[in-house]
């Protein structure tokens, strides 16, 4: 596989461990080459039964269809929880409004009502919105995907743990019991937004740990590696899932890991694109320490590129928190004025 910047390489899961059931030194290598060099790659064989993905995509289109009205009983600006529908243009990256629709949902839990005033992350667990009447099997489908993608997630950073050297549970604990993954079952439109121009989603990284995004065949998604100065195209592969690292794990490796900085660009007028991104990520209460690399590893860190605006914090739950009240300022604005002063 060709090594310039603008190769995303593609790698198979059910490759990656052996009949003993270790992983392969050969997928480990892949797996760190990408991580690290590119920090985006797209991944097949990560056991979607057969349909699964096209399924997904087509009740989503089906969703989106619905007039508004049946959609905006899911306002997001109902939810404390940060749940539910968006409306096109609403969300807002790097100031700027994107050209896109979306529900946002998290695994459903009872909402926390007590909690010290120092973690007001847990007002982001509760109940997700979904549309019972007019499309029942909206939810089935989408839960069911949450739930191949926490097992991907799982099996991706304990590859990405053996890789570094590290024993293979290593990021075991901060998920166990309550991971408070988020997933988003997205619309974009080209030409409809003016405020949006050509953008789909504004550049940014992950705050995260692990992305993992089924995209349709439109295209759009563009990555900036590391040391890169032209943007690469990330070109649909069917069926594959395109996976990427946030800046939690970039800023515990010290920059090792590449939280690379992406883009959508909206497709053309009368163009529809559709994608659901699934974000694997630690319980809220989760502190995510440095990790421990060997020197040969941590010869190659590249410090950590913080964004002075947006620094990272250790707690998962205040990133989460911080990325939500940017991203949907009416819902933050309606419900917890008191944080938009903090």
């Amino acid at each position: 596989m060709s090594h310039d910047q603008g190769t995303i390489p593609v790698l198979d899961l059910g490759t990656a461990r052996q009949t003993d059931g270790s992983f392969s030194p050969e997928f480990i290598e892949q797996l760190r080459d990408a991580t690290h060099r590119v920090g985006f790659f797209q991944l097949a064989g990560y056991g979607a039964t057969p349909g699964q993905a096209e399924e997904l995509l087509a009740i989503i289109r089906r969703f989106f269809a619905l007039p508004l009205g049946e959609r905006m009983k899911l306002d997001n600006r109902l939810s404390p929880h940060f749940r539910g529908y968006t409306r096109m243009g609403t969300e807002v990256t790097q100031g700027r409004a994107d050209a896109r629709e979306q529900i946002d949902y998290s695994p459903e839990r009872e909402p926390v009502t007590d909690y010290p005033p120092d973690q007001p992350y847990w007002l982001l667990q509760g109940h997700n919105m979904w549309p019972d009447e007019s499309l029942p099997e909206l939810e089935p489908a989408a839960m069911a995907w949450a739930e191949l993608m926490s097992r991907v997630g799982t099996e991706l950073l304990q590859a990405i743990a053996v890789s570094l050297q590290l024993p293979e549970d290593y990021f075991d604990e901060p998920f166990r019991d309550t991971p408070a993954w988020m997933g988003k079952l997205v619309h974009y439109v080209g030409g409809v937004v003016e405020a949006a121009g050509g953008q789909g989603v504004g550049s940014h990284a992950d705050y995260g740990f692990v992305t993992l995004l089924l995209q349709d065949s439109v295209g759009g998604l563009e990555v900036l590696p590391p040391g890169a100065s032209e943007w690469a195209p990330v070109e649909p592969l069917p069926g594959a899932l395109v996976v990427n690292l946030g800046e939690m794990l970039e800023v515990a490796t010290e920059g090792y890991l590449a939280a690379t900085i992406h883009r959508v660009q909206a497709p053309p007028p009368g163009v529809d694109r559709y994608s659901v991104p699934f974000f694997w990520s630690p319980r809220l209460n989760a502190v995510i320490d440095p990790v421990p690399l060997p020197p040969e590893l941590k010869a190659q860190a590249r410090g950590i590129s913080d964004d002075p605006t947006n620094p990272m914090l250790a707690s998962f739950g205040l990133n989460m928190l911080k990325g939500r009240m940017r991203a949907h300022p009416d819902v933050t604005e309606r419900h917890y004025p008191e944080l938009m002063q903090r």
